[in-house]
């Protein structure tokens, strides 16, 4: 019987002792890695494959398959569509500019067991460096011995997984790093709704990512961005605690027959498990300063190391990414 495989087709026909055999998986794996942001039509395909809820939408033949695959995309990548992401891996860039700073934040890559350090940026240009983030994946002997090929599969579905999540990670940090002064407090009902009532809490929500909208549409009037209330499209950022909440409130903008209230401004919700404060939820003007750069995708290097009987790959990344104007991020209360 085959035995299929996202690493090697054909299982049964791989010999671990085959230096070819094995240059293939490694050539293979590094292919794996990146397929996903790579490619377009298999972005689309995950896409729609995710659009389907049970494992009762799929015809039995292929459940095995799709749960060693995983979907694929279980990594956080909310963020892209906050900042302007940049591809330069085509370059030989070490960094990229951004012009006309006047408070802003970066980041630098984190050492082993450290954790993120967010520097103060200010000027008429400050320089991003692509930094370095990497990591190494190693697989026993035994696996191919004993023809562990899903736990082989399941662990480079791991690997790529958290590299992607650490990317997510660096820069939800960038954003919750943005200082609390200029934070807007948790709004009160416009129509001064009762505790308890229906659509008190979605009411203040609402308030409060409208007050955000405007002290940020005003913010960076006269900044060249070319922002107004008609065209501004705003992406509230919530802790995945408040999701529903945030949810509630844009909905309960256009129902009008729960209230009267009404805003000039667009809110998408975007919500991630890696925010580190959950009480709060931030209001974002997306895109112009809030820049990433990816210089390198994830990129594998592979070797055996005979003295301990394992096949190792070594996955490297490169990016940088800056919030060029503080600006465009107000932090909200919601309590």
């Amino acid at each position: 019987m085959e035995k299929q495989g996202i690493l090697i087709k054909d299982w049964n026909k791989f010999e671990w002792k085959n230096p070819a055999h094995l240059a293939q998986l490694s050539k293979n794996l590094g292919k794996f890695l990146v397929e996903p942001d790579s490619n377009p039509e298999i972005k689309r395909a995950i896409a729609k494959i995710q659009e389907f809820g049970a494992p009762s939408d799929f015809p039995t033949s292929v459940l095995q398959v799709l749960d060693k695959y995983h979907l694929t995309t279980e990594y956080d990548n909310g963020y892209e569509q906050i900042f302007n992401v940049r591809d330069f891996s085509g370059t030989n860039r070490n960094g990229f500019d951004v012009l006309d700073v006047e408070s802003g934040l970066t980041f630098d890559k984190i050492p082993i067991g450290g954790k993120l350090i967010v520097h103060k940026m200010w000027g008429s240009k400050a320089h991003v460096y692509f930094d370095f983030y990497g990591g190494a994946l190693g697989w026993h002997r035994q696996l191919f011995d004993d023809q562990e090929y899903w736990t082989i599969e399941d662990n480079a579905i791991e690997f790529r997984n958290k590299a992607y999540a650490k990317r997510a990670a660096v820069f939800y940090a960038l954003v919750e790093a943005v200082a609390a002064t200029g934070a807007v407090a948790w709004q009160a009902h416009p129509d001064t709704v009762a505790v308890g009532t229906a659509g008190y809490l979605a009411g203040r929500d609402l308030a409060t990512f409208n007050a955000a909208a405007l002290q940020i549409i005003l913010a960076v009037a006269g900044k060249g961005y070319g922002v107004t209330a008609e065209n501004a499209g705003f992406i509230v950022l919530v802790p995945e605690q408040l999701r529903q909440r945030a949810f509630n409130a844009v909905s309960y903008m256009n129902n009008p027959y729960l209230n009267n209230q009404r805003t000039s401004y667009r809110f998408t919700v975007i919500s991630t498990t890696m925010l580190t404060d959950t009480a709060h939820a931030w209001c974002i003007l997306p895109k112009h300063k809030l820049v990433a750069g990816y210089r390198m995708d994830l990129t594998t290097f592979a070797s055996f190391d005979m003295l301990s009987y394992t096949d190792a790959a070594a996955g490297w990344m490169r990016y940088g990414g800056a919030v060029g104007d503080t600006d465009q991020i107000v932090r909200m209360g919601m309590a």
